[in-house]
């Protein structure tokens, strides 16, 4: 390998994580040491650039990466239609919006529970009891961050954040430094927790699918990921202000139907885990049904809202209420399409550019070459060890694709190894995971990729102490 190939082969996966895997191309060229192959890195090297520097330039992070994407794809798309072989590029591309719109329809679903449930002031209840209980900001850090990692296990890293993010942001609106240190101890919580579980990400349910790791082996990897959790979370504990919530403690009246809506989304996840576990059908199908039972249920709101509201009115003015009547009064019918249209959709999009972008970085040829350097040249743990940290730069779902897609001949530890450092290397960079990326677009202005960056350090020690606990524990399965 020449020096000038081996240089630009480490950009690339320094940079950019290109591992995307490639399927169905009958007549695959290799063009890692092309032109187009080299602008195609310096074009996502730049659209990356620009997502870094979004909080700087107020910058949205889903327009450089929508551009580099369309220009990645039409100087690819140009090259085989002279070779006289436009098909193949064509079977990548639907591969790879094939798998993007499963993430995007997983992603839409969530948020719009999460919306729902804070239009039902479920949010604001719960921080209205955590004021209520008299926590101090420390002991909300701490109950956030057991919270999230318990919890993402079961209802996955992405929504768990997303739940955590929007009480902190109810209980301590306005304190940046104590929202932007919390949204980092939640992302780290939430993506340690969904290591140890099939159900807790996105990547850890391709393993299990891919018959790599058993569900009970998920299970060995709990105190490793708490220990991921842990270490960073008792260091950034002491820079958390022992002082308590500004926000004035008031009495909160749920809306008409929360209660159901929590039910609802716990079935909505429930039917997912059942679709995956016993039909061998993706997740994203039981997500999409679980959108029709807030839709029938959002049918049955509207219809039996009249009624209701006279009840409650009468009520209400036989105890002389005239606070409940007035808001009474400002009911509207429950719409769930309002709820979906309030979902991230700069996330939604920065997703597709980035799927779009490595898509066309693997297609040119780099996940061979790396698969090459890594596994080839390499010892296992440290390739594994190493694409964790790949996965910080670039988010670890193309990450665990290409090390499924190469199938590198690995023991169950090594595998569970690969699993651990893919789910929890994310929370390395805010744009590591899909927890990091929704919370920068939920917390936006509190949390921030240069907020998250200056912890690194602090959260790479409890990345390190993940996977020392885990050689040490479970050295028997290498």
């Amino acid at each position: 390998m020449s020096f000038r190939r081996s240089t630009f082969l480490f950009i690339a996966l320094l940079l950019t994580g290109s591992v995307f895997p490639v399927w169905g191309a009958e007549a695959h060229l290799d063009l890692t040491n092309s032109t187009i192959g080299f602008a195609s890195i310096a074009i996502f090297i730049l659209a990356y650039t620009l997502v870094m520097l979004e909080e700087k330039l107020h910058l949205r992070k889903s327009k450089p990466v929508l551009v580099g994407a369309g220009l990645i794809w039409i100087l690819i798309g140009s090259f085989y239609v002279s070779e006289n072989i436009p098909h193949v590029t064509e079977s990548a591309f639907r591969h790879n919006l094939l798998e993007f719109a499963e993430l995007m329809l997983f992603l839409l679903v969530a948020m719009t529970y999460i919306n729902a449930l804070e239009e039902r002031r479920v949010f604001d209840a719960l921080r209205s009891w955590m004021i209520r209980k008299g926590f101090n900001y420390k002991n909300l850090f701490w109950i956030t961050g057991f919270l999230s990692f318990f919890i993402s296990p079961i209802a996955d890293n992405l929504t768990t954040a997303l739940l955590m993010c929007a009480v902190v942001m109810k209980v301590a609106e306005g304190d940046k430094p104590f929202i932007n240190l919390s949204c980092i101890n939640i992302v780290i919580a939430a993506n340690a927790g969904g290591a140890f579980s099939p159900f807790g990400d996105i990547t850890t349910l391709m393993v299990w699918q891919a018959g790599m790791v058993t569900f009970e082996e998920f299970l060995v990897l709990f105190l490793p990921s708490l220990a991921n959790f842990l270490v960073p979370a008792a260091i950034m504990s002491f820079y958390v202000q022992n002082k308590h919530p500004t926000a004035a403690y008031e009495e909160i009246e749920l809306k008409r139907g929360a209660l159901r809506i929590i039910t609802l989304f716990l079935l909505t996840v429930a039917t997912a885990v059942a679709c995956h576990s016993f039909l061998h059908l993706p997740p994203v199908l039981g997500m999409m049904m679980g959108l029709g039972y807030l839709q029938f249920f959002g049918y049955f709101l509207r219809v039996t809202l009249p009624g209701s509201l006279a009840r409650k009115k009468a009520q209400a003015e036989q105890e002389g209420d005239k606070e409940r009547l007035a808001r009474l009064g400002g009911v509207v019918p429950f719409d769930v399409f309002s709820k979906v249209s309030r979902a991230e959709w700069d996330t939604l999009l920065f997703f597709y550019g980035i799927v779009m972008c490595v898509g066309g970085l693997g297609f040119l040829g780099y996940l061979s070459l790396m698969s090459e350097v890594l596994y080839g040249g390499w010892s296992t743990t440290t390739a594994n060890v190493f694409l964790g940290v790949i996965s910080a730069v670039i988010d670890n779902i193309p990450v665990m694709f290409a090390v499924l897609t190469m199938q590198p001949e690995m023991s169950h530890g090594q595998w569970l190894l690969i699993t651990l450092t893919a789910g929890v290397g994310g929370s390395l960079l805010s744009i590591g995971s899909a927890a990091g990326v929704a919370l920068m677009g939920q917390a936006r202005g509190y949390y921030t990729f240069f907020g998250h960056l200056k912890w690194t350090p602090v959260i790479a020690l409890g990345y390190a102490a993940s996977i020392a606990l885990h050689l040490w524990l479970n050295a028997d399965l290498f």
